[in-house]
């Protein structure tokens, strides 16, 4: 492995380790940013989340370089972390992996191990990138959640059921509450459309039969996993 890959010695911090070391993490965050931009460029982001993967190879290899072999450091550090709260929650669980991809960038590059840090760059772009252009990372199941607002006085158990049998594969009841203090039910039920599905005529359905009441289709992972 040394044949094809080199390493600089980090054990003392020099001026032209440090500027080599900051650069190699700010181009390769930058790599990784690209690829999270191009894979996420036709639906929507946080823009500012590009910048965070940009930066983060940057501020990982600094706060390596800082506390380098010395223990006392790395606690006080970890003493640090404790009191930072983050209060941006992940709303695509898939963001975690460019996060941790980042953290380990900025590792590879604190360490020295500049190629190494080039190379794990390239492999997960790729591997990323290969993801998106198949589509392995996408939802082909067309499931779904429906919310549905009907009149207290509708009959409820079987008054979709026709509308179901043409546009759904399959439909479960997951939840019935009152609103409207009483005068209305909310149906919530979880679904599997068919292929190639009218979303606009499957609505209209529906709506001939709640008397064009509030409906709401949510196909999203957290609107399914969530009440």
């Amino acid at each position: 492995m040394t044949t094809f890959f080199t390493t600089i010695d980090m054990t003392e911090l020099t001026l032209v380790n440090i500027l080599l070391v900051l650069i190699t993490a700010t181009v390769l965050g930058g790599v990784l940013s690209f690829v999270f931009v191009f894979t996420h460029k036709k639906t929507v982001y946080d823009h500012a989340f590009s910048v965070t993967l940009l930066l983060m190879p940057l501020v990982i290899s600094i706060i390596i370089m800082l506390v380098s072999n010395n223990l006392a450091r790395a606690f006080s550090l970890a003493g640090v972390f404790t009191l930072v709260r983050f209060r941006t929650a992940i709303a695509d669980s898939r963001d975690i992996t460019y996060i941790l991809s980042s953290v380990g960038i900025g590792l590879a590059a604190a360490l020295g191990y500049i190629d190494y840090a080039m190379l794990i760059t390239g492999f997960i772009a790729v591997i990323l990138l290969l993801l998106h252009a198949f589509n392995l990372d996408k939802d082909k199941n067309n499931h779904a959640k429906l919310r549905i607002v009907i009149p207290e006085n509708l009959n409820y158990s079987n008054v979709f059921d026709e509308v179901f049998k043409v546009y759904v594969h399959s439909h479960q009841l997951q939840k019935v509450k009152t609103t409207d203090f009483g005068t209305m039910f909310e149906l919530t039920y979880l679904i599997k459309l068919k292929n190639n599905v009218d979303q606009k005529a499957f609505l209209d359905e529906l709506r001939v039969r709640n008397g064009n009441l509030s409906i709401t289709l949510t196909s999203d992972y957290v609107s399914l996993t969530s009440d």
